[in-house]
C-alpha cells in the first residue's frame, strides 16, 4: 500500500533540508518530498505532525543473523543490519539462508577473513554460522602467520566471497594479533583492486602490548595510505578504550592526507564477544586495566571470579559470549571518552549487536514480545536511541541532520563504490529506497541494560522498510518480513 506520511520534520542529510514536508512512499521507494503532496486514492495517510522522519539506520555492525534481533534492531530505528566486521562464510549459503528464513530488516555481509584463514590453515569447512565463528576463537592454529601456500589459499578465497556478492573483507585482527603485517597488507591490495571495503577489529595498541608486531590503529592507517584501500576502523571506542585521544588524532591526520579511511563506535562502556578471545587471556587483562571480574558470561550471567574460573571457561567453551566491562559509564572521565568517540567528527554510529541466547543453543524466536530470559548485550536492543538521547536530547553536541548523517547518510556511503544499490539507502531523495523510520523526538531513548538487555527502545513510531510497515504506531508488525538482500557487485 502506498502511504503518505503527511506534515512530520522532514530531515534529509543526502539535500541537507531539515523542514516540514510531506512524504510519498509508492512501490518501495520514495515517490515525492515536499510541501502539500497529494495523496493519490488508495494512500494511507499517517499523521507525522510533532514527529521526526528520516532514513532508517544503517547498521554496518550486527552479528544478531535472527528474526528476534533484528526485531530488536528495528524498535531501535535500524532499517538495514549488517555483519561486516567478521562477515560470513559462504556469503553465498548466508545470504541463501536469510532469504529462506525471511528478515524484518535489510541485510547483507562481507567476506570473513578469520574464517578463510581457518580453511586454509585447518581444513575446516565454512559452514555460513556466526557461532562457529566464536567457537574458532580459542585455537590458536588459524591465528599464527600464514606459510606463503596458505596466505594464495585464503586471499583467493575471499576473492570469490568478493565475486560472490560479498560487501568487502571482515578483519577480525584483534583475535590474531600475532600475524605478520605483510599479510594485512595483502589483504589491502586485494581489496583495492576490487574497490572494496575493509572491515578491521585492529590488532592490540602498543600501550596494551610493546611487543605487538605494530600498532593495530597506527596498521590500518598505514596499510590504507599505502594501497589506497578504503579502510574502516570497527569500534575505535573498545579497541582504543582510554587511549582514544591518541587514535582519533592519528585518524585525523590519516584522513587529511588522503586516506579512505572511515571510522564508527558506539556508547557503551562494555563489548561482547567470545570469551576465547586472545585478548581475554588472564595474562593479557592487566593490559587494559580490568580483572577477571570484569567479564560476565552472558547466558548465565556468572562474573568470573579469578584467573582460575576464567581459563576453565576459556578451555571448555571459548566460544561462549561474555561482556567486557572496559570503561565504567558511571564514571564521568570515562563517560566522556564514549562520547569523545561520539562526537569525533564523521564518526558513524555502529551497534555490534550480538544474538540474542535463551540457553540450550536456542538463538531466535518469532514470538513477540520476546520470551522470557533472554540474554544479549543491551547495544543489540538500543545504540541507536541511546545515541540520539546522549547526542541530540541530552547534551545537544547533533543536531538532527547531524544524527542521520552519522546514523544513516555516511554509513551507506562506506558502501556506494562495493554495492551501487546502496546508494539509494541512506537519504530521502525521490527515487530512494523506502526505508524509513519516524520517531517522537522527545521520547526517544534506549531502554536495555545490562540487567535487562532485550528491552526494546522507545520513541520509534514507525519504521518502513522498503515501503512496508514493520513498526506501526509504535507496535512491532510480526508478520512484516521485507528485508532484502544488499549485495557486493564484483568490479
Amino acid at each position: 500500500m502506498d502511504t503518505l506520511l503527511r506534515g512530520g520534520r522532514v530531515v534529509d542529510p543526502g539535500t541537507s533540508f531539515d523542514g516540514l514536508a510531506d512524504v510519498l512512499i509508492r512501490d518501495g521507494a520514495i515517490a515525492a518530498l515536499g510541501p502539500d503532496v497529494a495523496a493519490p486514492d488508495g494512500t494511507a495517510v499517517v499523521d507525522a505532525t510533532g514527529l521526526v522522519v528520516g532514513p532508517g539506520f544503517v547498521d554496518l555492525h550486527s552479528h544478531v543473523h535472527s528474526i528476534a534481533g533484528q526485531r530488536l534492531q528495528a524498535m531501535d530505528g535500524v532499517t538495514t543490519a549488517l555483519d561486516l566486521e567478521a562477515g560470513l562464510m559462504p556469503v553465498a549459503t548466508a545470504y541463501e539462508d536469510a532469504a529462506r528464513e525471511g528478515r524484518p530488516l535489510n541485510f547483507g555481509f562481507s567476506a570473513s577473513w578469520g574464517v578463510a584463514r581457518a580453511h586454509a590453515h585447518l581444513g575446516i569447512e565454512p559452514d555460513a554460522r556466526f557461532d562457529s565463528g566464536l567457537a574458532l576463537l580459542g585455537d590458536p592454529a588459524w591465528q599464527r602467520s600464514s606459510s606463503p601456500a596458505e596466505l594464495r589459499t585464503w586471499l583467493s578465497l575471499l576473492e570469490r566471497e568478493l565475486a560472490d556478492g560479498a560487501l568487502g573483507i571482515g578483519i577480525l585482527l584483534g583475535y590474531a594479533p600475532r600475524t605478520d603485517p605483510a599479510e594485512l597488507l595483502a589483504v589491502a591490495r586485494l581489496a583495492a583492486a576490487a574497490d572494496a571495503p575493509t572491515y578491521t577489529h585492529v590488532r592490540e595498541l602498543v600501550e596494551a602490548d610493546p611487543t605487538t608486531p605494530i600498532d593495530g590503529s597506527e596498521e590500518l592507517m598505514i596499510a590504507a595510505g599505502e594501497t589506497g584501500a578504503a579502510m574502516h576502523h570497527c569500534h575505535v571506542n573498545s579497541t582504543s578504550r582510554r587511549h582514544v585521544d591518541r587514535v582519533l588524532g592519528m585518524l585525523d591526520k590519516s584522513r587529511a592526507s588522503g586516506s579512505r579511511m572511515t571510522v564508527e563506535t558506539y556508547p557503551y562502556g562494555a563489548g561482547s564477544t567470545g570469551v576465547g578471545a586472545y585478548f581475554l587471556a588472564p595474562e593479557r587483562l592487566a593490559a587494559w586495566g580490568i580483572r577477571p571480574s570484569n567479564i560476565v558470561m552472558v547466558e548465565t550471567g556468572e562474573r568470573i571470579a579469578d584467573e582460575g574460573r576464567l581459563r576453565e571457561v576459556r578451555a571448555t567453551d571459548p566460544g561462549a559470549e561474555c561482556l567486557v566491562e572496559f570503561l565504567d559509564e558511571r564514571d564521568p572521565a570515562d563517560r566522556a571518552l564514549l562520547q569523545q568517540a561520539l562526537a569525533f567528527p564523521d564518526a558513524i554510529v555502529a551497534s555490534d549487536a550480538m544474538p540474542v541466547l535463551w540457553g540450550n543453543g536456542v538463538m531466535d524466536s518469532r514470538e513477540w514480545p520476546l520470551p522470557p530470559g533472554g540474554a544479549t548485550h543491551p547495544r543489540t536492543a538500543g545504540t541507536f536511541a541511546k545515541s540520539l538521547r546522549l547526542m541530540v536530547r541530552e547534551t545537544a553536541v547533533w543536531t538532527w541532520l547531524e544524527a542521520f548523517r552519522r546514523c544513516s547518510y555516511l554509513p551507506a556511503r562506506v558502501l556506494d563504490d562495493a554495492a551501487p544499490a546502496a546508494r539509494a539507502k541512506g537519504h530521502l531523495g525521490v527515487g530512494a529506497d523506502a526505508d524509513v523510520v519516524v520517531l517522537d523526538p522527545e521520547r526517544i531513548s534506549d531502554a536495555a541494560t545490562y540487567a535487562d538487555p532485550v528491552r526494546p527502545s522507545v520513541g520509534v513510531r514507525h519504521l518502513f522498510v522498503a515501503g512496508t510497515a514493520v513498526v506501526r504506531d509504535g507496535a512491532l508488525q510480526v508478520d512484516a518480513y521485507p528485508g532484502r538482500p544488499l549485495r557486493g557487485e564484483p568490479r
